[in-house]
């Protein structure tokens, strides 16, 4: 896998990753546009204004939901604010009819609330393999946000999602902690880059109803385990109470020999190029 890295927004038919903040992207696939989480308006800030952990944000967002081009599917992982958004997903549906948006079965209905009556929303639950035309296939993980969660149907509430097109693998695990069975499930699917948070987890932020993700140290080893070649760590920069320091991933990359850490920038644009090292 060869990547450069780009000023400005993904070109149109070139492969390229977009960091939207948080745990959000914008994908390029080269025929189909992807955007999973994004949380691209303040949202947060207004619900937890005055309180301790007010969610202000430390990022502005990159793009605004009015100037997005038109994804050819939004998927999103989990029900939290900072992954599915009313703000950022009511205005993504008025102005895209049509435009499918991937929510975790177990809280379709509260996508509903926060899509609006109109948005197009396709219930996934992990075990699934769902196909966008001919370019790209979606394959469903399960996720555990400290913990693994099912509703009363059995549906996982928590989701990541295998992406495969044009030759390349990637896995975005949304908000996840290693947990059972995950590492083997990567090793099959072979992803070539994982796109993985990196903010952990500890007892006093859970003691305030902040579950947590992997450690920068967990998310390089479940890459390693998966036979990955490339990490793109998220989940940082964005809430001062719930973040890793982007100085900590970058000794990490100039440490790391085994695989490459790419720290995403806002702004700046993750051009991929396939070398064949896991084809289709």
């Amino acid at each position: 896998m060869r990547i450069k890295r780009a000023p400005g927004w993904p070109a149109p038919g070139t492969p390229g990753l977009f960091w939207l903040g948080q745990a959000g992207f914008w994908i390029e696939t080269g025929q189909t546009r992807v955007v999973i989480d994004p949380y691209l308006s303040d949202s947060l800030a207004r619900k937890y204004a005055g309180q301790v952990n007010d969610h202000r944000r430390m990022m502005p967002p990159p793009v605004l939901p009015q100037d997005l081009p038109r994804p050819d599917v939004v998927l999103i992982t989990h029900a939290h604010g900072d992954h599915m958004d009313p703000d950022t997903l009511g205005p993504l549906a008025a102005r895209f009819p049509g435009l499918p948006v991937v929510v975790p079965a177990a809280r379709l209905d509260v996508a509903r609330a926060r899509s609006g009556a109109g948005a197009q929303l396709v219930p996934a639950d992990a075990g699934q393999v769902i196909r966008f035309g001919p370019d790209l296939t979606v394959q469903v993980f399960p996720a555990a946000h400290e913990t693994p969660e099912t509703d009363a149907g059995g549906r996982h509430v928590f989701l990541g999602y295998g992406l495969l097109a044009g030759g390349i693998r990637m896995y975005h695990s949304g908000d996840c902690i290693p947990f059972d069975g995950l590492g083997a499930a990567l090793r099959a699917f072979r992803p070539d880059i994982t796109l993985l948070p990196v903010n952990g987890r500890d007892a006093r932020r859970l003691s305030a109803g902040i579950p947590g993700n992997f450690t920068l140290e967990e998310a390089i080893e479940l890459t390693r385990a998966a036979g990955a070649s490339v990490l793109v760590p998220h989940h940082f920069g964005m809430f001062s109470f719930n973040t890793c320091g982007s100085s900590a991933i970058d000794r990490a990359a100039a440490a790391e020999r085994a695989l490459t850490i790419l720290r995403p920038v806002a702004g700046e644009t993750l051009r991929l190029e396939a070398d064949g090292c896991h084809g289709d």
